[in-house]
């Protein structure tokens, strides 16, 4: 039994107001002839297809036409909801997409006939067993209880998990029965240690951001989404990110994108290879003084023909920005780049958080807005904390509800 492991698409995003459809398109064109030339029987993709809860048409295009060509390779497809993904968009196609060798799960399955499926080899044959599991939302997992502290609705929570976990894969285990068939189990979720990158988006449910890797069921391999790197959990060879196809955001440059080939024999786990994604387009970050990033530049000077470079500047100044637009644009003019991103070095404005007539809004993040205005308050570290998590709660409520 062969499978590819994905996640992570983020159809539709908006990068800086440059679409992502070229390099999306040339992603599944790549992962189409990945399915044929290593012969898999599946493709599980672990979360957040599309980037918000309403994609744009053209994404909707990419993914129909993505699950269309994929019937020719008799490869077939599962689909896992992340917390960018909308239960309701899923949903509309699911039926549909169920007679094109697809399946959709969009939400936590309660149905023990549900929470284990046999996943067949491109002869017909089963090959494993799946716990198709996506991304859990709290009111599809418990019952909320009033007056609960804080710490004692983050057990609750971990148990929900830890349980849904445990019938999932004992479905799995009565689903097998006598057959050696290895079992698989997915997830879309932050996981204790892991390395993530500014893309993502942290997952508060309730006041648990984090799930411990051992309270994982004993399945042979778990397929995970949310996290941007490529990564084993917990230095365990049967847990992965796979981490998503194209760098989402510029602190991912320069990091190898891939998909996970996973392949079991003898109802066992028995290799994981990692194939890496070509780059359709190039990113860079330069960084340093204004005199360091004119060096910097020079290396693009004579490239060769391609796709124009999206650069992220960080420049070490106080001084405005629009005083350092101009003279960047000088720079590069004559240059195959694209400046998207033009900010102070994060370094910088840490250092200088007192002093912020020069700072713009355009350089920071809704959570680093927050953070200047707590800076302004003299609050016990306690306090802070519990502003913190409120805050990232609150945020997450408005994401659900966009997605919704």
């Amino acid at each position: 039994m062969r499978i590819l492991h994905t996640s992570d698409w983020h159809l539709g995003q908006n990068f800086y107001t440059k679409s992502r459809a070229a390099e999306h398109q040339a992603f599944l064109d790549w992962l189409l002839e990945a399915a044929v030339e290593h012969q898999a029987d599946a493709i599980i993709v672990a979360g957040d297809i599309f980037d918000t809860g309403s994609p744009p048409s053209y994404a909707r295009e990419l993914y129909n036409r993505f699950v269309v060509k994929l019937q020719a390779t008799q490869c077939q497809l599962i689909v896992l909801a992340g917390n960018h993904d909308s239960v309701a968009t899923l949903n509309e196609s699911r039926e549909l997409l169920a007679c094109l060798n697809t399946r959709v799960i969009a939400s936590a399955q309660q149905d023990p006939a549900s929470q284990a499926i046999i996943l067949n080899r491109r002869d017909g044959a089963p090959g494993a067993v799946l716990c198709p599991i996506p991304f859990l939302r709290p009111r599809d997992i418990l019952r909320s209880r009033g007056g609960q502290s804080g710490s004692e609705k983050q057990q609750q929570l971990l148990e929900a998990i830890t349980q849904h976990y445990e019938q999932c894969y004992n479905a799995a285990c009565a689903l097998r029965g006598e057959q050696t068939l290895p079992i698989i189990a997915t997830g879309h979720l932050t996981t204790v240690g892991v390395t993530k990158s500014d893309a993502v988006r942290d997952i508060y449910i309730g006041t648990l951001d984090a799930f411990p890797a051992h309270l994982f069921p004993a399945a042979d391999y778990i397929a995970l989404g949310h996290i941007h790197r490529a990564q084993k959990v917990a230095a365990s060879d049967h847990i992965r990110y796979s981490g998503s196809p194209i760098a989402l955001s510029f602190d991912e440059t320069g990091k190898e994108k891939s998909v996970f080939l996973v392949e079991f024999a003898e109802g066992k786990l028995r290799d994981v290879t990692a194939l890496p994604v070509p780059v359709s387009q190039p990113l860079a970050v330069v960084k340093g003084t204004l005199e360091e990033i004119a060096q910097a530049l020079n290396q693009w000077r004579d490239a060769p023909a391609g796709p124009k470079v999206w650069l992220d500047i960080e420049i070490a100044t106080e001084q405005f920005l629009h005083d350092m637009q101009r003279q960047i644009t000088q720079l590069t003019e004559d240059l195959p780049v694209e400046v998207v991103l033009l900010r102070r070095s994060r370094e910088l404005r840490e250092k200088n958080l007192g002093t912020l007539q020069t700072e713009t809004l355009s350089e920071l993040g809704v959570e680093e807005v927050f953070e200047r205005r707590l800076q302004q308050e003299q609050l016990e570290e306690e306090e802070a904390r519990r502003l913190r998590t409120l805050f990232a709660q609150t945020l997450e409520s408005l994401h659900q509800e966009e997605e919704a």
